[in-house]
């Protein structure tokens, strides 16, 4: 059977072959020309392409030129002209048949796709490299190798920016952005695009947008890249703006081992792993790591005896074995979320995780879940543990029932890991001990306090393959459980500060996320410099 392009090229062969006999001239079937011979020193490339015509044969004494139905008779007689010595025909070849020879002529180049590598992402000449490989690429390659290359340096997010006079590509890599390409505004228009043709978002929309690509591509080059983006839009001045973060969709990633968890922590959230009830909420900003802290919670309790389900905007991550359910929420919209939570939980579910507590109808509704045995799990947007209790404990107004339904509230930050195999000890100065000890003075009893005699504190190191000194990111956090005195003061007084909160929470036996951030400066995991970057 003749596939499709054969028959296309049969039918544009016949085509031709019935235009030459309209206008009196030979035809040639160049599908039919096994080993096509060239001639690279009657007529030079641009000259080809300019005048439309193709040395067929050609001897001492005879050119025979291929033509097509748009080379002018104009340019035949130009050509007979310039080879006056030899005897000139011309036989007429298909538009496709020509471009075959030109191919042959001009090759098209082979694209290099160059692995970006850490030692040099962010200068200049990789940039100027990055930027030339993505102007050549195939469009629906850009996304692909962007991907790719993302992957490969563990970066977590790709942001795309125009600025005014071209586009800028940075990566997130271990929470610092490094710039990758500039792009020209056509070819960033082209990579637009094929990311909102993926993503399913409008390119001329006048609001913020989100979307999520999930596919396989196999690129020019023949590499495979799995793409898993969340894609967030915002239109700005000179254009809309995209920030893709990337997602894994290894379930194994979602491990409690794997968060770094101190002892005293690891003990809280396995007593609520033992018993599912109250409400969690994970706080920080956006990047900290709160939805991995939540979903490796919630892959610890994935079980054949629980029913877990999520309510996201939009979903991450999918687990096996957990009902997850995308709410994407537009501005004004948020009461979609309650509804959503209201309706889940009649389908009768041992764990629920919300993606986001964003008003007080969700918040309350995550509270009365809590109350009636639920395990509920959220993330929550503050500054720290504290500021987030003071925000909830406006919503629920000092209801006493719904303070003791809250169970734990941890907020996080992440800060860069030293890289232990280039890091570099050295001995800090008497303004920055005295510093750490007055930090150190006021940890909780019951965490070892370390000696400051002979303290070391460590920098980044530098090596060929890393010269940051840092690599990949560890959380620094601070929790406390609703316990007894912290319980009883929030039920005496509803109009507490974040102060009075924080005070209480310290006395309860609380570690603030700058004394674990110090600890894990003082232990050689980062640098101090990190930790006041981070945490303030």
């Amino acid at each position: 059977m003749i596939g499709m392009s054969q028959d296309a090229r049969l039918i544009e062969e016949q085509s031709t072959q019935r235009r030459a006999r309209i206008l009196g001239m030979n035809y040639t079937d160049t599908s039919q020309i096994a080993n096509k011979q060239l001639f690279k020193d009657i007529l030079d490339v641009p000259e080809l392409y300019q005048l439309k015509v193709i040395p067929l044969r050609a001897d001492e004494h005879n050119i025979i030129f291929g033509v097509t139905t748009t080379t002018s008779k104009q340019t035949m007689d130009q050509v007979r002209g310039r080879f006056a010595d030899q005897r000139i025909e011309y036989s007429l070849i298909s538009d496709t048949g020509f471009r075959d020879y030109m191919r042959l002529y001009d090759p098209p180049k082979q694209v290099v796709y160059h692995d970006i590598e850490l030692n040099s992402a962010g200068n200049q000449d990789l940039v100027k490299l990055v930027s030339s490989t993505l102007e050549q690429v195939r469009a629906d390659d850009m996304l692909g190798y962007m991907v790719q290359q993302a992957h490969k340096l563990a970066a977590s997010d790709i942001h795309l920016e125009n600025q005014a006079k071209s586009a800028r590509i940075r990566f997130r890599i271990d929470g610092v952005l490094h710039p990758i390409a500039n792009l020209s505004f056509e070819r960033v228009r082209m990579l637009i695009s094929a990311i909102a043709s993926a993503a399913n978002i409008s390119t001329s929309s006048n609001e913020p947008q989100q979307g999520h690509i999930a596919r396989h591509v196999r690129m020019a080059d023949g590499a495979e890249v799995d793409i898993n983006l969340r894609v967030e839009t915002v239109p700005a001045i000179n254009g809309m703006d995209i920030v893709m973060r990337l997602f894994n969709m290894s379930q194994e990633l979602y491990d409690l081992e794997k968060l770094g968890l101190s002892p005293k922590e690891h003990e809280v959230v396995g007593g609520i792993i033992k018993k599912p009830s109250g409400l969690v909420m994970a706080v920080g900003p956006t990047g900290s790591g709160k939805t991995t802290t939540l979903y490796s919670i919630l892959n610890s309790l994935n079980s054949s005896e629980r029913k877990i389900i999520t309510i996201e905007d939009p979903v991450e991550y999918q687990f096996e074995g957990i009902t997850q359910i995308s709410v994407t929420s537009k501005p004004g919209q948020d009461a979609n979320f309650a509804e959503k939570l209201r309706a889940v939980l009649r389908l009768d579910p041992d764990v629920v995780m919300i993606g986001e507590i964003r008003d007080t109808d969700t918040a309350k509704t995550a509270l009365q879940a809590a109350l009636t045995g639920h395990l509920v799990l959220s993330t929550f947007h503050a500054g720290s543990a504290a500021a987030a209790l003071t925000r909830l404990m406006d919503v629920i107004e000092g209801n006493p029932l719904f303070i003791s339904s809250i169970r734990l509230v941890m907020a996080q930050r992440l800060v860069r890991k030293l890289d232990d195999s280039t890091k570099q000890a050295y001995m800090p100065d008497e303004n920055t001990k005295l510093r750490i000890s007055k930090i150190i003075e006021t940890l909780p009893t019951d965490i070892e306090r370390p000696s400051l005699d002979n303290l070391q504190l460590y920098k980044p190191g530098s090596s060929p393959d890393n010269p940051y000194g840092y690599r990949g990111q560890l959380a620094v956090r601070e929790q406390f459980v609703m316990s007894g005195p912290l319980v009883e003061l929030l039920k005496s007084n509803s109009k507490l500060s974040t102060e009075d909160i924080e005070a209480a929470a310290i006395k309860g036996g609380m570690a603030t996320m700058l004394q674990d951030g110090i600890l894990k400066a003082i232990q050689g995991q980062t640098t101090l410099e990190e930790v006041y970057r981070v945490i303030g």
